[in-house]
């Protein structure tokens, strides 16, 4: 069986995968969105399917509002003495755990483990009865970074045990911007593995040391080359059950997300190198696909549509801040109440986002509205630090289709038309013209409308497809919208 990058095409930044018998599980960053931290599964490291979430709401007062690029960063994933343990940074807050027995159950609520800002991208390991913690360093926080720290704590994730992080490795000179390490013991080496250099045009690094606090050489191990992988960015190395290794990365594709990527890696003189290897002094190159790591075949997909059936939100849906109890109802479809929220789309906690998983593409809902007063509103929209959205709003009493756009900080609308109708299907016909660019068009009850858009990312995301209900107007909460089924073609 052959596979093709991208493995996932589709936003799970910053990926954390670990092996547990015949079993994979990945992690990857949320952000400000919850619920947080995404757990996939597969049994080949192709084909993937989203279990869970390590949380249902961030544990600080802040989300409840917008706090955009925010929250969980980079979290890791670990198995040790039984537990799954998922380690957690919060650039603002510090380093949080949580654990549980299986990762498809009930997590822990999160548990601060080293508090303070700037401190990012946990990596652990334990050796030798002791755990040691790898991090980074966010220099809009800490007022540094391009170094790797290093903590001791306890082998329970409970506590720090040293008196704050000793620096071990330093890469203003060779490796700028190093971060994201996850550690690994391989023969009588440590081996940290880090992306360097910047997010959309760096490479992999492998440090090694024959003592957990160095001293550490540095090799580059994976680099854009010859390839269309930019990057090639933060990842995680993963051993197989024959012997053999694998890398699982991500890609920065600008309004696409972070997509995820699988090289080969193979060891050579006492290094790893992922990826095609055509010299073993030199970095490998992405691979554009090649066999299977694992030759198990599965029927594991992540979910792109949803009936709205049954009577919990899928998995896909996630909203830019934590959710209200009063936002949304599972009833014969998606019910979104008009909750109060003025001001900017992207400022709007109860947009209904999921990711976007293909690069070109028609996504369909279906909106039935039931308004009670003027700035009762709901719509269908591609957000990001950018977006633009059709929507159906309630004014003087009347109803209108508009459609607007965000523009120089403000909001513009291009079209508005009233009409009498309170049923309506709406499309987003995405279509992928350059490398990373999505443009894409609105058409509402059959009629396509002329405005064409392009897709931006958001702060640290890619774009996202987005359904709400609020309401502007001064009084509060007004009636409510029914989305009936999201359908990607």
């Amino acid at each position: 069986m052959r596979y093709v990058n991208p493995i996932i095409c589709a936003d799970y930044s910053d990926p954390d995968v670990i092996r547990v018998g015949e079993d994979y599980y990945m992690v990857a960053s949320s952000f400000n969105y919850t619920p947080g931290v995404p757990v996939l599964h597969s049994r080949n490291l192709v084909e993937w399917e989203l279990v869970n979430h390590v949380f249902d709401k961030l544990p600080f007062e802040r989300f409840d509002k917008v706090c955009a690029g925010d929250g969980a960063w980079a979290p890791s994933i670990r198995f040790h003495n039984g537990k799954y343990y998922c380690v957690i940074p919060f650039p603002d807050e510090g380093i949080y755990v949580s654990e549980t027995d299986d990762p498809r159950g009930k997590w822990s609520p999160l548990r601060p483990l080293i508090v303070g800002k700037g401190i990012i991208d946990p990596g652990p390991i334990w050796t030798d009865d002791k755990c040691y913690l790898a991090v980074a360093f966010a220099k809009s926080r800490a007022g540094f970074n391009s170094c790797i720290g290093l903590y001791e704590v306890d082998e329970d994730l409970t506590e720090c045990l040293s008196d704050g992080y000793k620096i071990i490795y330093d890469g203003h000179d060779d490796n700028p911007t190093i971060e994201g390490p996850k550690f690994y013991k391989h023969g009588e080496y440590f081996y940290i593995l880090a992306p360097a250099g910047s997010v959309k045009s760096g490479w992999q690094v492998a440090l090694r040391a024959k003592d957990v606090y160095g001293p550490y050489e540095s090799k580059v191990i994976l680099m854009q080359n010859d390839s269309l992988v930019n990057g090639p960015h933060q990842g995680a190395l993963v051993d197989l059950p024959d012997g053999k290794w694998a890398f699982v990365h991500f890609q920065d594709m600008r309004a696409y997300g972070r997509i995820i990527h699988l090289q080969p890696a193979v060891w050579l003189n006492e290094w790893v190198i992922c990826g095609n290897v055509r010299d073993e002094n030199l970095p490998g190159t992405p691979v554009a696909g090649g066999e299977y790591p694992v030759d198990i075949a599965t029927d594991f997909r992540i979910p792109e549509s949803d009936n709205f059936k049954g009577g919990t939100l899928s998995l896909i849906w996630q909203t830019p801040a934590n959710k209200g109890e009063d936002w949304y109802f599972l009833d014969g479809g998606l019910r979104l109440n008009c909750v109060r929220a003025e001001g900017m789309l992207g400022a709007v906690p109860q947009v209904f986002t999921t990711k976007i998983t293909r690069l070109s593409f028609t996504a369909e809902t279906a909106i039935g509205t039931h308004f009670t007063c003027d700035g009762d509103e709901a719509g269908f929209a591609v957000t990001g630090e950018e977006y633009a959205c059709v929507c159906i709003c309630r004014r003087d009493g009347r109803n209108f289709i508009q459609v607007r756009k965000s523009a120089d900080g403000g909001e513009e609308t291009l079209y508005s038309k009233r009409t009498s109708k309170d049923k309506f299907v709406i499309k987003i016909t995405a279509e992928n013209k350059n490398l990373y660019d999505l443009d894409y068009t609105f058409t509402v009850n059959g009629k396509k409308l002329p405005y064409l858009f392009k897709a931006v990312a958001g702060r640290w995301t890619g774009a996202k497809l987005g359904l709400y209900a609020r309401n502007t107007a001064k009084d509060g909460q007004g009636g409510y919208a029914q989305f009936k089924y999201f359908e990607i073609k």
